[in-house]
């Protein structure tokens, strides 16, 4: 190891491939249904949210940055908060940082939780490092990549559920499957930014394979169904399926972009990383009534 590789450049690079500004979007899912499903104040509380937060990031996009490096290169929006060109340098310490890092959380969570949450936490974990790793590449599975996308973000929710041992009722199960639908869309739209630096380098992904515009509509109607899907919880809670209509009209402009422009939807993933604070905020506001109804 070089000066080069030590601090606090390394400290920058391994901050700048965990995506600062997505922390939240897997750490909010599995405080809030490790509350909502009778979770205290705890250590399981403090030390599930922290993993969420910071770890599990670093593990999930620090190992996607290592081996989609060659991808990464050819991608002009890499550089800011959409994600870093990881230097190859720092690609051995990303591995090892995001590994060490990971392994104490566990550790504890499986400890501490019950032969059910160490099941949902071993494939959520598997899922994150499968979706990225050289023999296994499940990004590069069309539809199995938005799938396991989903998971990355769905199971932290999941595993604050199961972790409380609370019986799983309809509501849970629709907002699951919903949340479950709108990370299909989510991931199905990012890819399409992605089409022309994708093929590039050799990877396969959704857009990829079915083209721009086809991948752009599947999003619209995944996010549409996340929508219905909140139709089976009771009021209030039937109001979260109104949150996707922001997506939907937000990508709505895209659905005919041609493969030789697919870097113009672009625009809308930016608009879907500060939506995703807004729906985020306006979300806890519903949360919060239903817990003073409940």
């Amino acid at each position: 190891m070089t000066a080069a590789t030590t601090t606090p450049g390394a400290l920058r690079q391994l901050l700048g491939s965990s995506r600062p500004l997505s922390w939240i979007n897997t750490a909010y899912p599995f405080a809030a249904a490790y509350l909502l499903a009778g979770g205290g104040v705890d250590a399981a509380l403090v030390i599930g949210t922290l993993f969420f937060l910071i770890p599990y990031n670093l593990l999930m996009y620090g190992v996607n940055d290592v081996f989609d490096h060659e991808s990464d290169l050819r991608n002009p929006r890499k550089g800011g908060v959409e994600g870093i060109v990881l230097d190859r340098r720092f690609h051995r310490i990303t591995l090892w940082a995001a590994g060490l890092s990971t392994l104490p959380f566990a550790v504890a969570l499986l400890a501490m939780g019950s032969a059910a949450s160490a099941v949902v936490l071993v494939i959520v974990l598997a899922a994150v490092v499968g979706y990225s790793a050289p023999g296994v590449r499940l990004k590069e599975r069309p539809v199995l990549d938005s799938l396991t996308s989903s998971t990355h973000f769905t199971g932290p929710a999941l595993f604050g559920l199961v972790f409380t041992g609370a019986p799983v009722g309809l509501t849970a199960v629709a907002s699951l499957v919903a949340f479950f639908l709108w990370g299909m869309a989510s991931h199905a739209f990012g890819a399409v930014q992605d089409v022309q630096p994708d093929r590039e380098a050799g990877i396969g992904s959704i857009a990829t394979v079915i083209g721009a515009a086809p991948t752009v509509r599947l999003a619209i109607a995944l996010y549409a169904a996340a929508g219905l899907a909140m139709l089976l919880t009771p009021w209030p809670a039937v109001l979260a399926g109104l949150l996707v209509l922001p997506y939907i009209l937000s990508i709505w402009p895209f659905r005919s972009v041609p493969d030789a422009q697919a870097e113009q939807a672009n625009r809308g993933w930016r608009r879907f990383l500060w939506l995703n604070l807004l729906t985020g905020f306006l979300l806890t506001q519903l949360l919060i009534w239903i817990a003073l109804t409940s």
